[in-house]
C-alpha cells in the first residue's frame, strides 16, 4: 500500500482526543509566550494552505478506502478488528496507513483539528475543511479544535461560530489555565478573565461544546486562593460543558522556572494543590458541566463527574485530605509510581506493603526526598 503519500500531524492533542483523526490545519502556536508551556518553543507559527489541507483530507479518504477494501479481501467485512490492526502494524504499511488503520480500529468517529489555535483561520477556510470532512467521512460524529479565548472574544463573531456549528464543529478546547488576572499576568497568558468570559459565553450561545482546561498549582502558594476563587467565579459565569484539570509541573526549560529560581513564585506542594482544587469546586456555582481529571499529572484521577453531584466530588477530596500525613505520602508515591490509580487501591495488602517499603527507602535519603522523587517521575510524563 506504499503508493499513498503521507499526511501531516502536529505534536499534541487533548487526552480526550486520543482516538481522533489528527488533521493539522495550522502549525504551532501564534502566541507561544505562555511561561508554563514549552511545546512550541523555538518554532514559528504558520497557516497551512487550504489546498494542502483539502488534498490531505482526500488522501486520508483514499487510505481509508484501501484499508476497508483490504479488510473485505481478508474476510473482516470492511471492519478493522484487533487482529487486523495487528496485521497492519506488523506488515509493510506506511505510518500514514497505520495511523488511519488505528483510527478505523477506534471506530473513526472523531476528528481533531491541530495545532494550538486553529480557530483563528478565516471562517470560509474552516467551513471548507469541515464540509469536506463531513463529505468524506459521513460516520464522523465529533469534530473539535483548540482555540484561544482572546481570539474568540476579539476576532470571532457569534454568527461565525454559529456557521462553524452548522458545518459540524462540535467542541472547542480552551487553555483557560486561570480566571485570575494576576495569575494570567504571572504566566504571560496574553488574555484576561473578561476574554475568558466573553469567549466562553459566545461559544456556549452558539451551541458548541466548551472544554476549559484549569491548571491547579499555577498560582503558586502566594496566589493559590485567588487562583481558585477567581477561576471559580469566571467558570461559574461561563458554565462550560467540561472543566478539565491539568496539574502544573514546571521543567527547567520553561520560562516559569526562572521565576521559581528567583523566588518570584513558590510552588505549592501536592497536598496544597488538592486543597486548592477543593476551593475551586466548592465555589463553582450553578455549573452543570463535568469535572474531568484525564491527565496523568493529576493526583486524583477518580475526581470525575457532574457538578450537579458536587458533594460527591468534595467527598473524594476530603477523603484524601483526611488521611494522616504518612498515608498521604504513601498514596502520592504509589500513584506516581503507577502502583495506585484510586484511593481504594491502597486496600490491596500486597501492593500496600511494596509501596510502603519503597516509601521508607525514599524517606531515608533526606527530608525533601519524596518531593524530589515525585518531581522526577512527573517530569517523565511531560
Amino acid at each position: 500500500m506504499k503508493d499513498i503519500k503521507c499526511f501531516e500531524q502536529g505534536p499534541i492533542r487533548p487526552p480526550s482526543e486520543a482516538y481522533s483523526l489528527l488533521l493539522r490545519i495550522t502549525r504551532n502556536c501564534p502566541w507561544n509566550k505562555c511561561e508554563f508551556c514549552h511545546t512550541y518553543k523555538n518554532t514559528k507559527f504558520s497557516r497551512r494552505p487550504l489546498k494542502d489541507i483539502l488534498d490531505e483530507i482526500n488522501t486520508i479518504s483514499e487510505i481509508k478506502d484501501k484499508i476497508t477494501a483490504l479488510s473485505m479481501e481478508n474476510g473482516y467485512k470492511g471492519e478493522v478488528p484487533l487482529q487486523f490492526i495487528r496485521q497492519i502494524y506488523a506488515g509493510d504499511f506506511t505510518e500514514a496507513e497505520r495511523s488511519i488503520g488505528a483510527w478505523l480500529y477506534a471506530s473513526a468517529k472523531s476528528v481533531f483539528l491541530q495545532d494550538a489555535n486553529s480557530i483563528m483561520l478565516p471562517n470560509n477556510e474552516l467551513v471548507a475543511i469541515l464540509n469536506l470532512i463531513r463529505e468524506k467521512f459521513p460516520k464522523v460524529e465529533r469534530i473539535t479544535t483548540y482555540g484561544r479565548s482572546k481570539t474568540i472574544a476579539k476576532r470571532k463573531s457569534f454568527e461565525e461560530l454559529k456557521e462553524l456549528k452548522k458545518a459540524s464543529l462540535n467542541r472547542i478546547h480552551i487553555g483557560f489555565e486561570s480566571g485570575s488576572d494576576a495569575v494570567l499576568k504571572l504566566i504571560n497568558k496574553g488574555t484576561s478573565a473578561k476574554d475568558h468570559i466573553d469567549a466562553g459565553k459566545k461559544i456556549k450561545a452558539a451551541s458548541i461544546e466548551l472544554s476549559e482546561y484549569y491548571m491547579p498549582g499555577l498560582g503558586g502558594r502566594r496566589l493559590l486562593k485567588e487562583h481558585a476563587l477567581e477561576s471559580a467565579r469566571v467558570l461559574s459565569e461561563i458554565n462550560p460543558d467540561f472543566i478539565r484539570l491539568r496539574t502544573l509541573v514546571v521543567l527547567p526549560m520553561m520560562s516559569l522556572f526562572k521565576k521559581i529560581e528567583s523566588g518570584e513564585m513558590e510552588l505549592a506542594n501536592e497536598v496544597e494543590v488538592i486543597k486548592e482544587i477543593r476551593i475551586l469546586i466548592e465555589n463553582l456555582n450553578e455549573c452543570t458541566g463535568r469535572i474531568v481529571s484525564d491527565h496523568m499529572l493529576n493526583l486524583l484521577p477518580e475526581l470525575e463527574g457532574p457538578l450537579t453531584d458536587k458533594q460527591r466530588l468534595l467527598d473524594i477530596l476530603d477523603r484524601f485530605l483526611s488521611l494522616d500525613e504518612h498515608v498521604q505520602q504513601h498514596f502520592r508515591l504509589g500513584k506516581r509510581a503507577g502502583a495506585y490509580e484510586r484511593l481504594d487501591d491502597m486496600n490491596d495488602a500486597e501492593t500496600y506493603k511494596k509501596v510502603e517499603a519503597a516509601l521508607q527507602n525514599v524517606l531515608s535519603t533526606g527530608p525533601n526526598a519524596l518531593d524530589n522523587a515525585i518531581y522526577e517521575i512527573a517530569n517523565s510524563f511531560i
